[in-house]
């Protein structure tokens, strides 16, 4: 957060090993959540958030990974309500050989959708993600392989997402 205050950068990073956003896991009115991620630490979340924001930081990107699946979410000043305004973007990169070949999507993919209206893109297979940043956006493409078990197998892109600066939230 002191580095915050005193930073010139357009882009503020913020590299970390474990998903920042919220995940809620269900519907449930105390729905379950992962506590090996930001979600068992409420409080220092709302910190780092809460000092991004008093240091003026409006081109916010946190770059996660170690969670074995790929995502992309709109940052929320309260991921609770989806109105409320979005401080930047969470880029997480999936593993590269880790589970074998994951699938694209969890059988809950509707209710996790529904759970967190902020999760802009979720693949669960093999990969790694690729983020550019430049004056105008910062832009991440998602590379998905479709079979680490197969050697020789296709890489492609399975999604791509911008933000663009001055203006947080995720546009594919």
């Amino acid at each position: 957060i002191d580095g915050w205050r005193d930073s010139r950068a357009l882009w503020n990073v913020l590299s970390q090993q474990v998903c920042f956003s919220q995940r809620k896991l269900d519907l449930t009115a105390e729905p379950q959540m992962s506590m090996d991620a930001w979600d068992g630490y409420r409080a220092s979340r709302r910190r780092v958030l809460d000092g991004a924001k008093s240091a003026g930081v409006e081109n916010l990107v946190v770059m996660t990974g170690d969670v074995h699946v790929a995502y992309a979410f709109d940052i929320k000043d309260d991921f609770d309500d989806p109105a409320s305004a979005t401080l930047g973007t969470e880029f997480t990169a999936t593993s590269v050989a880790s589970g074998r070949d994951g699938a694209e999507k969890p059988p809950t993919w509707d209710t996790y959708l529904k759970a967190n209206p902020h999760l802009k893109f979720y693949d669960g297979r093999r990969g790694y993600v690729r983020v550019t940043l430049d004056r105008q956006k910062a832009r991440a493409d998602f590379r998905t392989v479709s079979a680490v078990t197969t050697p020789g197998a296709p890489i492609s892109t399975a999604a791509s997402f911008v933000t663009e600066a001055g203006k947080p939230g995720l546009t594919p």
